[in-house]
């Protein structure tokens, strides 16, 4: 996969618009010997047809299909721009990665940048960097942006009789994924969880913490804490501010009265809701037939950022929630409006995805995607 170095990156740089940092992207391009000079007018004329900003203040210009003859060889160029670069419609760029690919080979750094770009705090760690080495720390995850919380952190049904056997699996769970030592689960047992309602408790503890990350239990017997239910546990192991989103979701679950969202979600459901905020009175996505639809993407070279944006601007057009999973993938299901959730999706040609949508608008919406897929999104 390609990646990246700090020689790929220049820092300070300054420009009055996109058009002259897009020029410097495609000179620097030129010298390392990765494009011919006319490459440029395809990464213009590229972003004339739809803008290259990715989101959290990074762009990505590129060129066009009709100009991956003038490029050489694949890589990258990056420019860091500590005052911002206006990137239209008032987005504003801290960060731009010129990309040379002559077929998908960049669909991977893609994939690895909109991991990390769609977690909070990117914008203003872009911003405020200093080296080339921050920036690489930060684009590939070592700096941790997101609460840790997958499915091997979640244990559900488990036939705890007491706080203490919670507490030592929630723990366990934890140090299991390496985000703490065993000196945290023997701490984590001996304190006093707090209840948040409707038999839902909350533990945490900062010591022997390698990484922030969140477990949760959930029992199928009936226990008592404080002569009041117990029928799950949420802990916490923080080193960091990277829990501070899932915290979030949990206090506006706590306000609206929706505890038993938790308590009663399967997995996925679980972990969509921590870790992208989506609340919902449903815990679970629609299995109705007419919701559901899969399409075989036939762009040559999968869901770039054209693509991928027309994809995600026909989702846009429908109120209906639509999630996007790649079947050639991961099995990962993402939100379909969100440009920087879909390609990281690392859908290539070929590659079946498969469509839920839930609203009033979901079989219009189904069908207009299908139809735009169908069509090529704005590819021949």
């Amino acid at each position: 996969m390609l990646q990246l170095n700090t020689q790929d990156i220049t820092l300070g740089q300054s420009y009055q618009s996109k058009q002259q940092a897009i020029q410097s992207l495609a000179n620097q391009l030129a010298e390392q010997g990765l494009v011919k000079p006319a490459y440029v007018d395809g990464m213009l004329n590229r972003e004339q047809q739809n803008s290259t900003f990715l989101g959290s203040g990074i762009a990505i210009p590129h060129g066009t299909t009709d100009t991956r003859d003038q490029v050489i060889k694949t890589g990258v160029t990056v420019q860091h721009f500590p005052n911002g670069v206006d990137w239209g419609d008032g987005n504003v760029a801290y960060l731009a990665i010129g990309i040379a690919a002559k077929s998908d080979e960049h669909l991977g750094i893609l994939k690895q940048l909109t991991k990390v770009l769609s977690a909070d705090g990117v914008e203003a760690q872009l911003k405020q960097a200093t080296s080339a080495e921050q920036i690489i720390a930060l684009l590939n995850g070592d700096i941790q942006l997101e609460c840790d919380f997958d499915a091997s952190l979640i244990q559900l049904d488990f036939p705890a009789s007491d706080m203490v056997q919670m507490a030592a699996v929630a723990g366990g769970l934890l140090k299991n994924t390496g985000s703490c030592d065993a000196e945290f689960v023997a701490d984590l047992v001996t304190k006093q969880p707090t209840h948040v309602g409707n038999g839902l408790w909350v533990v945490s503890s900062n010591r022997a913490v390698k990484r922030t990350a969140m477990s949760l239990v959930t029992t199928i017997n009936s226990c008592e804490y404080d002569n009041l239910p117990v029928k799950g546990l949420i802990a916490f192991a923080a080193c960091n501010s990277a829990h501070q989103k899932p915290l979030s979701v949990l206090n506006q679950l706590i306000f609206d009265g929706k505890q038993s969202i938790v308590l009663e979600s399967k997995t996925p459901a679980l972990i969509s809701l921590f870790n992208e905020g989506e609340i919902s009175s449903s815990t679970e996505p629609s299995s109705s037939e007419g919701n559901t639809a899969v399409f075989k993407i036939k762009n040559a070279h999968g869901l770039h950022a054209r693509p991928g944006a027309m994809l995600v601007a026909e989702a846009k057009k429908f109120d209906s929630a639509i999630k996007v999973t790649n079947l050639d993938g991961d099995g990962k299901s993402v939100n379909a409006k969100s440009l920087m959730k879909v390609i990281a999706l690392g859908v290539k040609h070929g590659h079946q995805l498969q469509f839920t949508a839930e609203g009033s608008d979901a079989a219009q919406a189904l069908a207009a995607i299908g139809s735009a897929i169908e069509s090529g999104l704005g590819e021949s």
